[in-house]
């Protein structure tokens, strides 16, 4: 009788650190970490398309992750999509005509700012904008125009 009870007592321990350590990958695999780290420089970019772009989506330099999307708003003035980037301390010489491109990762992946530096000797700090942007190639905008443009051929 102790033996059975004993057994039941580790298939449940076992359950529940199943269940704890699912959790924790769900969480790392949605970016959802807990560790929302407040240490970094934020910087503006301003888009006129920020296609299903999200807070938190990663933001890189060459391939290597150098910061996230800390927030994502509206210019009512310019109607712009105000992106704002936390960027690691790490990465403070990232030149001021840097060029900010909305990428996505594979063909329905998730979408994601990648930087491209210049050449300028002056660097972004603390609170400045990025001046060149290219928005994100919305997939149903170039089907549209592909298939217009067939139309056109088609027509001729």
């Amino acid at each position: 009788m102790a033996r059975i009870r004993l057994s039941e007592i580790l298939v449940g321990a076992f359950m529940a650190l199943g269940f704890v350590a699912l959790f924790f990958l769900a969480m790392r695999v949605s970016n959802l970490s807990m560790a929302t780290a407040d240490e970094g420089y934020l910087l503006r970019a301003h888009f006129d398309n920020i296609g299903s772009l999200r807070v938190r989506a990663p933001v890189s330099m060459a391939g290597v992750r150098v910061g996230r999307v800390e927030a994502i708003e509206f210019d009512q003035e310019t109607y712009q999509a105000v992106v704002t980037l936390r960027i690691a301390d790490r990465y403070d010489q990232i030149p001021s005509d840097t060029f900010a491109n909305i990428f996505t990762a594979g063909l329905l992946g998730e979408q994601y700012i990648g930087l491209d530096p210049g050449g300028s000797p002056d660097m972004l700090t603390d609170g400045d904008r990025i001046e060149f942007t290219q928005s994100a190639l919305v997939l149903e905008q170039m089907i549209g125009q592909f298939l217009l443009s067939k139309a056109e051929d088609d027509g001729q």
